[in-house]
């Protein structure tokens, strides 16, 4: 499908991308660029057929498909060099969480109007690092797509072909509709749980009691949440913040009208709530969003 791909960044999602790429052999020859020295050690470890670039220079020109999977903070400073070196023949992805602003960096950046296609796998954990990459973690998850009329329809097609080649189902979609739609279905959760975990560590510091052994579901489900990358998760909630602060507007209306509810014993409009939440539980399940076996299908500790 390719000569030569180029992942930067081998956390989670790139090695996952470098084993996916091996394994359906997607590329003749698979280059990466890791600035960590201990996840270079280990991927390293992945396939000795794997070939590491110490910077960004004239090598790029050379690279057919160019996948940045870094931190979204890292992004100009990586584009600005690929910028001097990139051929028109080459093509670009990503792989952040977040769309306007990596249209507003094309946007900066003209020589990428042509090649840069914009997408984001749904997919991920909170664990991160090269030594949990999956050949598999794509299998079956959505991957979408930017779809945006000054983009090349041909380097889209390509983009599609890649993402499905590592088992990915495709949509595509706007900067704005993405941005807006994914502040609700994942900044805002992984958001809650942050919170929810400092309000369980400040109601520890002020009771002086030791809550946290006392975990049940709900908190330590929540943990498992806020146990996600700190720097991946500052850069989504900066780089999307208007539409984060937007989601977090309705969830206090909604935390609040929850809290009138109980104060008034409201029996009505509290199982009304906690009945629909239970519908919206049952679509996912149907989605195959996840499975409807108890505890997640994770086994008893």
């Amino acid at each position: 499908m390719f000569k030569n791909i180029l992942i930067v960044g081998c956390g989670l999602i790139g090695s996952s991308i470098l084993r996916g790429s091996i394994n359906k052999k997607i590329s003749k020859n698979i280059y990466v660029f890791e600035k960590s020295k201990k996840n270079t050690s280990f991927v390293k470890k992945i396939d000795k057929k794997i070939k590491f670039l110490n910077r960004i220079d004239h090598k790029v020109s050379d690279m057919d498909l160019i996948v940045l999977s870094t931190h979204m903070s890292q992004y100009n400073n990586i584009v600005k060099k690929l910028q001097r070196y990139i051929s028109s023949k080459s093509l670009i992805t990503d792989t952040a969480s977040t769309k306007r602003n990596i249209e507003n960096l094309i946007k900066r950046n003209k020589k990428l109007k042509k090649i840069f296609i914009p997408s984001h796998p749904i997919a991920g954990s909170e664990v991160s690092g090269p030594e949990f990459g999956n050949k598999d973690l794509f299998k079956d998850k959505w991957c979408i797509i930017l779809k945006k009329d000054s983009y090349s329809r041909k380097n889209i097609k390509r983009i599609e072909k890649f993402w499905k080649k590592l088992g990915s189902k495709t949509i595509f979609m706007n900067a704005i509709d993405h941005d807006k739609i994914f502040s609700i279905t994942s900044h805002l959760p992984h958001l809650i749980a942050y919170n929810l975990v400092k309000t369980a560590i400040d109601f520890q510091k002020k009771n002086k009691q030791n809550i946290i052994k006392y975990s049940a579901g709900g908190l330590r489900d929540f943990s498992r949440t806020a146990a996600s990358n700190e720097i991946m998760w500052r850069d989504i909630f900066f780089s999307n913040k208007d539409n984060v602060i937007n989601s977090i507007n309705i969830f206090i209306k909604n935390l609040n009208n929850f809290k009138k509810f109980i104060k008034n014993e409201n029996n009505k409009n509290i199982l009304k709530i906690l009945k629909n939440s239970k519908k919206v539980r049952k679509q996912i399940i149907d989605l195959k969003q996840d499975i409807s076996k108890p505890n997640f299908g994770r086994d008893l500790f």
